[in-house]
This record gives structure tokens, sequence and C-alpha cells, in this order.
């Protein structure tokens, strides 16, 4: 029987990308909350399992030669996954090629610029004191913006990210795509991104993994507590 793999979560795009792969994929997994906006992030223990402060993270009982495995960053764990399962990796090696481009796009660009988008549009306003900066606002906009013209001329050619089928491609890149609105950006002329939204959102296994604890996600704007952990320079 296989053994649940251990998943430190919490309810964001990041964490989304780990609960969307193992709920598609059919893997038992047991939750573990590490809640950001406390600092759990920073326990000892956790650093153990994620040496850079940042979930998600997991513990595979059966990883490879059948010892404990743990891995952190999202990209990473989205790979192991899919090679451990032969699921969502691609078949071939022009396939996989293909994914693992469209998943370091979501890794080196669009994580980081959407997340900078939703920082500098959302929370810098609200800190104390405000930090209401129009040209971080603008760039970071932009960007985004950019990067959804690229993911929608890509899904003009394609029915999923990387292809035909659906891959860890699509499961990184939906949770932040899915948050369009709070980045500021427009459908209006991303038919083809919002069509690949609607399809991807009506997957059971992405709504299930979605929805784990999302009773949990906040909005950090009114919490200056969580600000200073979240945010703070060291």
């Amino acid at each position: 029987m296989t053994q649940p793999i251990d998943l430190y979560y919490w309810p964001t795009p990041n964490g989304w990308k780990i609960s969307i792969a193992l709920e598609e994929m059919g893997l038992p997994y047991t939750t573990h909350l590490i809640n950001i906006g406390a600092g759990e992030q920073f326990a000892p223990e956790f650093l153990k399992i994620a040496p850079n402060n940042r979930m998600p993270a997991i513990v595979d009982p059966d990883g490879p030669d059948g010892a404990p495995v743990s891995i952190f960053e999202s990209g990473a764990i989205l790979l192991y996954l899919a090679r451990k399962t032969g699921q969502f990796g691609g078949k071939t090696a022009r396939e996989q090629i293909a994914v693992e481009e469209w998943l370091m796009w979501q890794m080196g660009g669009l994580g980081p610029m959407a997340g900078q988008a939703h920082h500098f549009l959302k929370y810098a306003p609200a800190m104390d004191p405000p930090n209401d900066l129009p040209y971080a606002k603008d760039r970071y906009r932009s960007e985004t913006a950019r990067l959804y013209g690229v993911l929608d001329r890509q899904l003009a050619l394609h029915e999923f990210v990387a292809g035909p089928d659906i891959t860890i491609a699509d499961f990184a890149i939906w949770g932040w795509a899915s948050l369009w609105e709070g980045q500021q950006q427009t459908l209006d002329d991303k038919p083809h991104m919002a069509r690949w939204l609607d399809v991807m959102g009506a997957r059971p296994g992405v709504q299930a993994g979605r929805a784990l604890y999302a009773e949990k996600r906040a909005d950090f704007r009114s919490d200056k507590g969580a600000q200073s952990t979240l945010f703070k320079t060291k």
C-alpha cells in the first residue's frame, strides 16, 4: 500500500500547485498546515525540510530506492511527482521539453511577476506607513499583462499550455492565472486564456486542490502582524 505523502501547505497559488497535482495524480497525502502569516515557515522543524523558509514542501516516505525524501520548491516537487507517477510530465522527450519550458516560464516569470503585482497593487499601499508606489505598480502590472499575452498566444495553438494534454505546467500556472483580477488584468483580449481557465477550473482534481483549507485563506491588508512576518527583509 502506498504511504501518504506529507504535504506542508498553506492555501496560496504556490501551495495550490501541489495540492492540485496530488489530487489529479490520485496520490494519498496528509496535509500539514504552515501558517505563513504567523511565521510557521521559520520554525526549525520546517527549515529542515525547506531551508528557504517557503512552502510548499513534501516528504515522501516512499522516495527513491524506498527511502524517505524531502523536497522543497514547487517546481522540483512537480517534476518529482510526475516522474514518480509517470503522469502529467509528457510522454516523449519532446513533450517533456515543452512541459519543462512552460514550468520554468511559470517559476521564473509569471509567479514572481504576478506575485509582485499582488504585493505592490494590494499590500504595499495598505502597509504602515503606506508604500503606494506608482512606478512599481505600473511595472509589475504591465509585465504580468505581457506574460498573459504570451500565455494566450500559446493557448491559441494548444488546448493546454504545453500541448494537447494537461500537464504539471498547467497545474503550476493555473493558480496564479486564476487570480488575474487581483493583478488588475483583463481577459477581454485573451479569449484563449479565458477558455483554458474555465476548462481547468471545471476539473474535479483542480477544484479539490484549490479548495484544500480554503477557509484559512486571508487578506493580509488589515493584518499588520502578518505583513511584518511576510514582508520583512531579513
